[in-house]
């Protein structure tokens, strides 16, 4: 049969075939499955043609061989010298393909050699490196491009975020160059007021004088002009009304004088940070190696550092051992600990259910106190800075007080009640979780104020929240949110696409504070202030890793916690966590991390 089907590549083998479809024998009504192949004649044939073929006194002594093994035919050429001769010898001195009588005219002393086994040869090679590019080099360009697409994408994010962050810098400088600029302005417009009432007094002063000699000129004058001689002052006083008052004194004022700063250029480009190209050098792609192209891939060496690292991550954890009682403070000012943020090193802020905001130090000592329009929930946060934002969901705005102690209205959420709150410890973005209508969202706003993403549905168009009342980022940029009304802590990538939801098991789960730590765990509480739960069978804390698979169950009454009203956590600078209480003003301090 003519094999006239294109080239294929047998993946099951691993080796290059020719056909579509299985080859049939070539015996004339036969049609089986071709295994054999008979390099003289050639012709693909069955196993029973193949025995026939080998058994017949012509062929007996031709070649059979597996298919796979099989030389490919010759294509048929004719000499142009000798017309009735086909091409089927090569000269290997001169490498020119030959008819039989061009190698017995012009090449009797040359080194001959079968052309169709150096074409069969080179056929099998093509075929080989046909299958490699196909198997393995293709693919793998493939792959390759589709991380560079991607890495085009991810930069141009990266690079989008870099412009927003510094025009928010820009923005900060802007508002601190305003404010000192007015308090500059205020300071000589107090100068100037002071100055100008000096002067005025000064020339009020010699207003009063000048009067006084012009009233002595026309005293003199009167003098002068009169005709009688009894009680005459030029006769008997003039020495008396002569006694002239001398002219006041009074000093010049100092004007105030303006210094001018000094900065440059590179001084303002340390204010508002730079951008500058990592000194690291580019880690070659990863590719694989070759031989596992068409089997399954084994973990490279790569993973298998990754496997590592997260495998000595978690082991960093020594719950049983290491999770000690470190001191318990109370927070004065308040009735109880519903929500706790951590500052500057060694400043806390902290809130009850009245919307009383109390900042403390570490050993409970009350440094301010606000009353705000916050309740129960996570609505306070410290920026990168050092100024606290807080929710007013009653208003619907987000307020600043900065370092200074000035509040303003930050942000305005609409229509939306903002209930809880977190500052980015990464890129100083805010998290804002809020309510409407039974309508659940998180928007990310940037440090301007500017919103630039709202997270409220799931790739399958499902609500995500109900009541986001807690949330908190974690070390990858996940968003991690305590929401009540569902029961769970729901996880979100920083790109708003859901991760997953952790919903405990066994006793019920009521989510309040939330946070997270260096290592990427994800803690919460679970709060015996809503629903009746026994002492025995509450979990108070659970410790989750950062995919959301459960690590360990903490401060249990179990574990000789005793019944206590768990609601709120952070993790201070030196790796410690603090948890606040229901129904009272206490703090205990843990260490859980070694």
């Amino acid at each position: 049969m003519a094999l006239s089907n294109p080239v294929v590549l047998d993946t099951v083998q691993n080796e290059p075939v020719i056909g579509q479809h299985y080859l049939e024998c070539c015996t004339e009504d036969c049609g089986k499955n071709c295994q054999f192949y008979c390099n003289p004649c050639h012709r693909p044939l069955c196993e029973k043609c193949r025995d026939e073929h080998q058994n017949s006194p012509a062929t007996k002594n031709h070649e059979v061989v597996s298919y796979r093994q099989r030389k490919r035919q010759l294509p048929v050429e004719k000499c142009k010298d000798h017309p009735s001769k086909d091409i089927d010898i090569i000269c290997e001195d001169c490498q020119v393909p030959l008819c039989s009588k061009c190698a017995m005219q012009d090449h009797r002393k040359h080194a001959l050699n079968d052309l169709e086994t150096i074409y069969s040869e080179g056929f099998t090679l093509c075929l080989n490196e046909i299958y490699k590019i196909h198997q393995y080099f293709l693919p793998t360009s493939q792959d390759i491009q589709k991380d560079v697409m991607k890495e085009t994408t991810d930069i141009k994010t990266t690079i989008n975020r870099i412009r927003t962050s510094m025009k928010a810098e820009a923005e900060i400088l802007k508002s601190l160059v305003d404010t000192v600029t007015s308090d500059s302005i205020e300071q000589i417009n107090k100068m100037e007021e002071a100055l100008t009432e000096e002067l005025q007094s000064q020339h009020n002063t010699y207003k009063d004088y000048i009067s006084y000699l012009k009233d002595l000129v026309t005293e003199f004058h009167g003098y002068l002009s009169s005709i009688k001689l009894q009680n005459n002052p030029l006769i008997f006083s003039l020495v008396d009304r002569l006694n002239i008052q001398p002219i006041p004194e009074t000093t010049k004022p100092v004007p105030p004088v303006f210094t001018a700063g000094q900065y440059s250029k590179k001084d303002v480009s340390k204010l508002l940070g730079r951008v500058t190209a990592p000194d690291i050098k580019p880690e070659n792609r990863e590719i694989k190696p070759m031989e596992m192209a068409s089997t399954q891939l084994k973990p490279t060496e790569k993973q298998k550092k990754q496997d590592r690292e997260k495998s000595d991550m978690k082991q960093t954890l020594s719950l049983s051992s290491s999770f000690t009682e470190v001191r318990e403070y109370t927070v004065p000012g308040l009735s109880d600990v519903n929500h706790m943020s951590f500052g500057k090193p060694g400043r806390l802020w902290g809130s009850d259910h009245h919307g009383r905001l109390v900042q403390f130090d570490l050993q409970g000592n009350r440094i301010q106190m606000m009353q705000t329009g916050g309740g129960s929930e996570g609505y306070h946060t410290v920026t990168q800075n050092g100024d606290l934002i807080y929710t007013d969901k009653k208003k619907k705005v987000i307020n600043r007080k900065t370092l200074d102690k000035a509040t303003t209205n930050f942000i305005k959420t609409g229509d939306w009640e903002p209930i809880s709150i977190h500052s980015s410890h990464i890129n100083g973005d805010i998290l804002v979780g809020m309510i409407k209508n039974k309508k659940a969202k998180v928007t990310r706003y940037n440090k301007t104020g500017e919103e630039i993403q709202n997270i409220q549905r799931d790739n399958k168009g499902q609500e995500m929240y109900e009541y986001p009342h807690y949330i908190t980022e974690n070390i990858n940029g996940d968003i991690c949110t305590s929401d009540l009304n569902k029961r769970a802590v729901v996880v979100v990538n920083k790109s708003g696409q859901y991760r997953f939801s952790y919903i405990s098991q066994g006793s019920p789960f009521y989510p309040c504070g939330i946070c997270t730590d260096l290592l990427g765990h994800i803690l919460v509480c679970n709060s015996r202030f809503f629903g009746s739960l026994k002492a025995d069978d509450r979990d108070a804390v659970h410790l989750l890793d950062q995919d959301g698979q459960l690590l360990s169950l903490l401060l249990t009454p179990k574990q000789g916690q005793g019944l206590k009203f768990f609601h709120s956590l952070c993790v201070d600078n030196e790796n410690n966590l603090h948890v606040g209480q229901q129904y009272t003003t206490s703090v205990t301090v843990y260490k859980y991390l070694q």
